[in-house]
């Protein structure tokens, strides 16, 4: 199982490998509450707007304070200065994931420009190789492909199709594999999953595994008896708007979830 072991950050922190913050800015204190809670992946819907990436969900329910920028670019990079100036710092690698609800390339042109401010902190494609460093910026939503490709530099990646892993042997493009979690496995979480469920997920989390992705169904049942059948099909990511009860389950619940046979 893709499970990593829960290591204590602080006295009252801990790293959650598994644990994603989804729609994170929704939270009262956006990237700084999933980043209390040991979260190591957040992702926030971006569109682009007389010139602005803002953070919101639906337009147009936006204010121009709320950039993509001000809400996680900036505090990531003090978050990792301060870390790396602690007594103690944290090796713990991040990874925010850009939901492009705009035109993908139109909005990744922008976005590169922005990224380019942060490239100390920011893992990086540059002439075929990738440098990892403390923060991942990995998009989804409406992705720009095609500018990708083309990229010998570059300071994102992609979020593969989880349906179609396995089909692109692009290395360099991919980190996370995603569907929808209703277009791949039909069990809401009552009685038992199905074995045609669970057949067809764990082929579909082995074809992405073994392409270097880590996987995660978006749109899950916020139940934990439905993060415990996904952590033991080795999905990497469970996905939630639901914070403190993921990470309680993550925390307490762990050592009982065991691989299936």
């Amino acid at each position: 199982m893709l499970l990593l072991p829960v290591t204590n950050i602080q006295s009252q922190n801990i790293i959650l490998p598994n644990a994603y913050a989804h729609n994170d800015y929704w939270h009262k204190r956006p990237l700084l509450d999933a980043l209390d809670n040991g979260f190591t992946y957040v992702e926030a819907d971006v569109y682009l707007t007389n010139g602005k990436l803002i953070v919101t969900h639906i337009l147009p329910y936006f204010k121009n304070k709320k950039t993509l920028e001000e809400l996680y670019l900036k505090p990531l990079l003090q978050y990792v200065t301060d870390n790396a100036k602690s007594d103690n710092p944290v090796n713990c690698p991040l990874t925010l994931m850009i939901d492009i609800k705009t035109d993908g390339d139109k909005t990744y042109k922008v976005l590169n420009v922005l990224l380019q401010k942060y490239r100390s902190i920011l893992s990086e494609y540059q002439n075929g190789e990738i440098t990892m460093r403390n923060v991942s910026v990995v998009i989804t939503g409406h992705r720009p492909y095609n500018m990708f490709t083309g990229e010998a530099d570059r300071l994102a990646f992609l979020d593969e199709d989880l349906k179609q892993a396995g089909n692109d042997s692009s290395t360099n493009i991919y980190q996370v594999a995603s569907c929808k979690y209703s277009s791949m496995v039909k069990w809401k979480g009552k009685g038992k999953i199905s074995e045609k469920d669970v057949q067809r997920l764990e082929y579909f989390v082995l074809q992405a595994h073994k392409s270097g992705r880590k996987v995660r169904l978006w749109g899950s049942p916020d139940k934990t008896k439905v993060w415990s059948e996904l952590l033991r099909c080795n999905v990497d990511l469970i996905n939630t708007d639901k914070i403190n009860t993921l990470r309680s389950f993550l925390t307490n619940e762990i050592p009982v979830v065991a691989k299936r046979l």
